[in-house]
C-alpha cells in the first residue's frame, strides 16, 4: 500500500476515534456497540480502495437521540460532511444482462394480468435493466441477505393491486430460496398471509385502494363508471385492526382516485370528484387525496401499541400514451427512458408531493409517540419505464380474453422489481438504526 495512503488513512481513523471519544463521554451505554461497527466497518472493508458507507451511518438528531450537546453536534455535522452520502432513488436505468432473476415459469405467484411473457409479449430486452443511482451502487437484490435481515420479522402491504403487484414481485424474487405457504386467516383473496417457515418471516397484504373507509355508491356498475362513497375521516378497519403487530407497514394508493367519487366528512357529504352530480360540488381529485393519506397516517398514529416502521412507496406513474385509458391508449415502448427525457410533473408531481407533504406531518407527530415513518421513493424511477407494463396482454386467470389497456400495472419480472432491492437497503437502514440506539 502506498505511504500516503497509509498516512491518509491514519489521520481518518485517529479523527473518528476522536470524534467517536467525544460522542461516548456523553452517551456511554451506546460505546460497546459503536466501537464494535467501527472495527468492524474498517476491518471487512480493504483499505487500499474507496470507502464507501450507506446512508443510514449518517448522522442526525434522530438518530442518535436528544442527548447531543450543541459542540458534539457540530463534530457530528463534520463527520457527516466526511462520509460519502447517496440518494438510490435518483439515478438512471442501465442495462443488466443477467436479469431476470425469476420467470413466469419460476414464480406461481404472478397474477395472469401481469403475466407478460405467458400472453406473447414478443420483446424481452424490458427485463434486462437495473437502477444505478447517481452517486453509487444499489446492490443485486439479494434473496439470502433479505431474509436475514427480516428473519422473525413481518411485512404488511396496505393499497390497491400495484401495492399486490409490488408483494408478488418480493414473493418472485424470494422464491430462489423458498417459497411460503399460505397462512391467511380469512378467505377473501384481498387480505391475504404468507407464511416463511425457516425463516419465521410473514408477508401480508391487506386490500385499501383508498386507505380510508370506501363502499361503492352503484354496485355492480361497469368497472370503470363505478360511483365510490369516501368517508375521508373514518379509519379503514379492515387493514389498521390487523397491523399492531407487524415490524414494517408499507403504505401506498393513487390510481383508484381517478374513479368517479362522493366525499364524506362527519357522515355528511361535502363534495365529490369527477362525480358528475349537478347539485354536489367537485371538490377535484387531490382534495380526497390529501385527506385520504392524512387519515391513514393519522391511524397509524393513533395505534398504542404499534411499534413498527411505516413506509411510503410514493406514486407509481401511469403510462398511456396515443389517447385516453379507454380510447385507443396503449404503452408498447421496449426501453427505458433517461432522466434527461422526461420529469415528474402536471397531476403525477402533484400526487407526489400530496403524499411528501403528508408524511412529513405525520413523521412530526409520530416522532413524539416513537412511531417511524420511511420514504421508499419509486416516482422517479418509474416514470423512466413505460415499457414496463402488461399493456393489451393482460388476462384474467383460465380466461383467454383480453382485457383493458393496462399502462398502470407492472409485468412480473419487470421494473417493479427494483422496488424490493429500494425495500431491503430501507430495512438494512433500519437495522443500523436500532444498532445505534
Amino acid at each position: 500500500m502506498p505511504q500516503e495512503l497509509q498516512a491518509s488513512i491514519a489521520m481518518k481513523l485517529h479523527f473518528l476515534e476522536t470524534l467517536i471519544g467525544k460522542y461516548f463521554s456523553k452517551a456511554p451505554k451506546r460505546a460497546a456497540l459503536l466501537v464494535s461497527a467501527t472495527l468492524l466497518l474498517f476491518t471487512i472493508i480493504p483499505l487500499a480502495f474507496p470507502i464507501k458507507i450507506h446512508s443510514f451511518f449518517l448522522i442526525n438528531s434522530s438518530l442518535w437521540g436528544n442527548n447531543i450537546t450543541d459542540s458534539t453536534a457540530n463534530d457530528l455535522g463534520v463527520f457527516k460532511e466526511a462520509i460519502r452520502s447517496c440518494d438510490i432513488f435518483r439515478g438512471e436505468w442501465v442495462p443488466d444482462p443477467r436479469a431476470p432473476y425469476y420467470t413466469n415459469t419460476t414464480c406461481s405467484a404472478i397474477h395472469e394480468h401481469q403475466n407478460c411473457m405467458k400472453y406473447g409479449r414478443p420483446d424481452t430486452g424490458f427485463m434486462k435493466w437495473k437502477w444505478k443511482p447517481d452517486e453509487c451502487e444499489l446492490t443485486e437484490f439479494n434473496p439470502s441477505e433479505f431474509f436475514e435481515t427480516v428473519r422473525g420479522k413481518s411485512i404488511a402491504f396496505v393499497g390497491d393491486s400495484v401495492a399486490r403487484n409490488h408483494m408478488q414481485s418480493l414473493i418472485c424474487l424470494l422464491s430462489r430460496v423458498e417459497y411460503p405457504v399460505d397462512a391467511s386467516i380469512e378467505s377473501d383473496d384481498r387480505f391475504k398471509r404468507w407464511f416463511y417457515t425457516t425463516f419465521n418471516f410473514t408477508i401480508a397484504a391487506f386490500w385499501s385502494p383508498f386507505l380510508v373507509k370506501s363502499m361503492e355508491a352503484v354496485p355492480l356498475a361497469a368497472p370503470m363508471t363505478r360511483l365510490f362513497n369516501l368517508h375521508l375521516d373514518t379509519f379503514d378497519d379492515n387493514w389498521i385492526a390487523q397491523i399492531e403487530g407487524f415490524d414494517y407497514v408499507i403504505i401506498s394508493a393513487g390510481h383508484w382516485f381517478f374513479r368517479h367519487i362522493i366525499f364524506y366528512e362527519k357522515g355528511k357529504v361535502v363534495g365529490c370528484s369527477n362525480c358528475q352530480h349537478k347539485n354536489i360540488t367537485d371538490l377535484g381529485m387531490y382534495y380526497g387525496y390529501r385527506r385520504a393519506f392524512r387519515t391513514a397516517f393519522k391511524a397509524i398514529n393513533a395505534l398504542q401499541n404499534f411499534k413498527g416502521t411505516t413506509f411510503l412507496r410514493t406514486f407509481s406513474p401511469a403510462h398511456f400514451e396515443g389517447g385516453l385509458w379507454n380510447q385507443g391508449a396503449n404503452c408498447i415502448r421496449t426501453k427505458p427512458l433517461k432522466s434527461t427525457e422526461t420529469k415528474l410533473e402536471g397531476t403525477n408531481m402533484e400526487l407526489y408531493m400530496t403524499q411528501i407533504e403528508e408524511l412529513g406531518d405525520a413523521e412530526r407527530v409520530g416522532r413524539e409517540r416513537g412511531h417511524k415513518f420511511r420514504v421508499i421513493d419509486t416516482s422517479h424511477a418509474m416514470l423512466m419505464r413505460p415499457d414496463g407494463h402488461p399493456g393489451r396482454l393482460g388476462h384474467w386467470g383460465e380466461e383467454n380474453v383480453t382485457l383493458y389497456t393496462d399502462c398502470v400495472h407492472w409485468c412480473l419480472p419487470g421494473p417493479i422489481d427494483s422496488w424490493n432491492s429500494f425495500l431491503l437497503e430501507m430495512l438494512k437502514e433500519e437495522v443500523g438504526r436500532s444498532v445505534l440506539r
